[in-house]
C-alpha cells in the first residue's frame, strides 16, 4: 500500500534511499498518519539489505513546519496520553541505518525535532530552525528540549525554547546543530552525496559506529567507552573487517557486503 503523505525513492543513488515528506499544502505538518507512514517506511528500509543510508527531506519551502495543531487543539491530557503519539517517534529513533535530513525552508517544532532525530543534517541557506511551541502555550514534546540542548548548549537552547526564536542555517552551523549549508538548488544533492559517502563503508561497521556515537548521549564516559570497545571487538567477527584490512594492505578499494 502506497503511503499518502510520503514519496519514497528506493534507490536515489547506489545503496541510498530517499523519503520525501509530502503534505505541501500544510507545509509538511506532521500529522499522526504521516508519522505512522514514516515509521513503517523506515522499518522497511532498515530491513532492506540494498539500502545502507536514508535521506529524509521535505521540499524547498519547508522540511516540516511543525506538528499538526488541528489534531491536538481540542485534546485533553488523557486524550494525548492515550493517543501516545510519541511511541512512533521512539520507533523511528531505533532505525539502525544512518538518517540524513535534507532541510530547506522551515524546520519548526516537530519539524526541528524530526531533523534532530536524524544523524546528520544538510541545510539550504534558506533553512530556519525553531521550537516555537511556547507561543501556543505548550513546549517541545518530541525531544526538542533534550536534543537541542545537547546540540547547541543550555543558553542558546533556552533562548530558542523560551522565546520561540528561529535561527538561520548559518547560525545552526556555527552552533553545531547541522553539518553544512548549501545553496537551495544543491541541498538535496549534497545530502545524497553525504549519504553515498556513508553507503560505501561497511554496513555493519556503520551501524555499530552509529550506536556507539548515540550511546554518548545517555551514558557516562566509562559506560560509553565500554560500549565502544565491545562493538569494536565484535566487528572482528565480520567478513567486512577482513576485506577492509586486506584491501588496505593490497592498496585497493574494499568491496563491503555487510557480512
Amino acid at each position: 500500500m502506497q503511503p499518502e503523505f510520503l514519496i519514497i525513492h528506493q534507490q536515489v543513488a547506489t545503496h541510498v534511499a530517499h523519503i520525501q515528506l509530502n503534505r505541501p499544502e500544510a507545509l509538511n505538518a506532521l500529522n499522526l498518519q504521516l508519522m505512522s507512514e514514516l515509521k513503517d517506511a523506515l522499518k522497511a528500509l532498515d530491513a532492506d539489505p540494498q539500502v545502507r543510508a536514508v535521506v529524509l527531506s521535505g521540499n524547498e519551502k519547508a522540511f516540516a513546519a511543525g506538528a499538526d495543531i488541528t489534531q491536538m487543539a481540542g485534546k485533553s491530557a488523557i486524550d494525548m496520553y492515550n493517543t501516545d503519539q510519541f511511541s512512533t517517534w521512539d520507533a523511528i529513533k531505533k532505525t539502525k541505518k544512518p538518517l540524513i535530513a535534507a532541510v530547506s525552508g522551515f524546520a519548526l517544532g516537530g519539524g526541528c525535532e524530526l531533523a534532530m532525530l536524524c544523524d546528520m543534517i544538510v541545510a539550504s541557506e534558506t533553512a530556519r530552525f525553531g521550537q516555537p511551541e511556547i507561543k501556543i502555550g505548550v513546549m517541545p514534546g518530541a525531544g526538542g528540549t533534550q536534543r537541542l540542548t545537547r546540540a547547541i548548549g543550555k543558553a542558546r537552547a533556552m533562548e530558542m525554547v523560551l522565546t520561540g526564536r528561529f535561527i538561520t542555517a548559518e547560525e545552526a552551523l556555527a552552533a553545531g546543530l547541522i553539518n553544512r549549508v548549501t545553496p537551495v538548488a544543491l541541498y538535496l544533492e549534497e545530502a545524497v552525496k553525504l549519504a553515498k559517502e556513508v553507503a560505501v563503508m561497511s554496513p555493519l561497521a556503520v551501524k555499530m559506529a552509529k550506536e556507539a556515537v548515540l550511546k554518548a548521549f545517555d551514558s557516562s564516559l566509562e559506560e560509553g567507552l565500554h560500549f565502544e570497545r565491545r562493538n569494536f571487538y565484535l566487528l572482528f567477527a565480520s567478513e567486512d573487517q577482513k576485506e577492509g584490512m586486506q584491501a588496505f594492505l593490497e592498496k585497493r578499494a574494499p568491496a563491503f557486503k555487510g557480512e
